[in-house]
């Protein structure tokens, strides 16, 4: 079942950070796997502004998705699953949640920015109906974006902004 965030679930988030960020040690990836969660102060910011939603179990938070605006499009700030919750469709549902609250806004589409050769980024949001931006399409809120994580050291590895267009009432069938 997917809720609003609450402010009693901001530790737990950060926890969740962490757990999943695990994933990316063997892949030769600790800048990433060692890297702080969002403060809580920035989560705090998502949950006041209306864009920060979980994903409970029970009761319980196992995933998380914030999100922006960022030049009129709904951006994926960050999408996280507990690595014991991978695989059943959560990050999708999270993912189609956002997609839903754009669109009630009027917002055109959902971007996002991502590793491309990680398989549970880049290659799995191509299955969930984005596109990789060519670099003419990359808007000028997403250069700042790629600019402060160019910065932050993530382009050690390759990385792209992605765009899923939500013009068509029917969500892409991840599988």
């Amino acid at each position: 079942m997917i809720l609003a965030a609450e402010g009693a679930d901001v530790p737990l988030l950060r926890q969740l950070e962490r757990e999943a960020g695990k994933a990316f040690t063997p892949l030769g990836m600790d800048l990433v796997a060692e890297d702080e969660p969002p403060s809580s102060a920035r989560l705090r910011s998502f949950l006041a502004a209306g864009r920060a939603w979980v994903h409970v179990v029970g009761t319980t938070p196992v995933a998380y998705l914030i999100a922006d605006v960022v030049d009129g499009c709904a951006h994926v700030e960050q999408v996280t699953v507990h690595p014991e919750h991978a695989g059943r469709r959560i990050g999708f549902g999270l993912i189609e949640h956002l997609a839903t609250w754009a669109r009630a806004r009027g917002l055109p589409a959902l971007t996002l920015t991502t590793f491309t050769e990680v398989p549970w980024n880049g290659p799995y949001y191509l299955r969930c109906g984005f596109r990789y931006l060519r670099d003419s399409e990359i808007t000028p809120g997403l250069r700042e974006i790629r600019a402060a994580e160019a910065r932050a050291g993530l382009d050690a590895w390759p990385r792209a902004c992605m765009r899923r267009e939500l013009l068509s009432p029917d969500p892409p069938h991840e599988g």
